[in-house]
């Protein structure tokens, strides 16, 4: 088992950026991925980004450019760099971790982009 809590989220007018993190309870080394997923209102939660042990990333389409996931299995801890931010954007962020064929989800962490 593994906890994880996301934080970092806000309201952000559009063109600025925020920093998501994802602290779990126990060290990542053990993780064969860990992702962003995100559901804004009234749509499907979507893949926002991953990252795998060996780090290699990939991103949905709509965020490349501006979005970068990074982890340190040190820290315990992913973060999403999110610049340049628009309106549909806004989202409840969730952290997920992917071991031994189960996965993890965090509890979520609201992104509102409003001007």
């Amino acid at each position: 088992q593994v906890q994880l809590v996301e934080s970092g989220g806000g309201l952000v007018q559009p063109g600025e950026s925020m920093r998501l993190s994802c602290a779990a309870s126990r060290s990542l080394f053990g993780m064969a991925a860990m992702a962003w997923y995100r559901q804004g209102p009234g749509k499907q939660r979507e893949l926002v980004a991953r990252i795998t042990s060996d780090g290699s990333t990939s991103y949905a389409d709509s965020v490349k450019g501006r979005f970068t996931i990074s982890r340190n299995n040190w820290k315990n801890a992913m973060y999403l760099q999110m610049n340049s931010l628009k309106p549909e954007d806004t989202a409840v962020y969730y952290c997920n971790a992917l071991e031994d064929g189960t996965d993890y989800w965090g509890e979520g962490t609201l992104v509102t982009v409003s001007s």
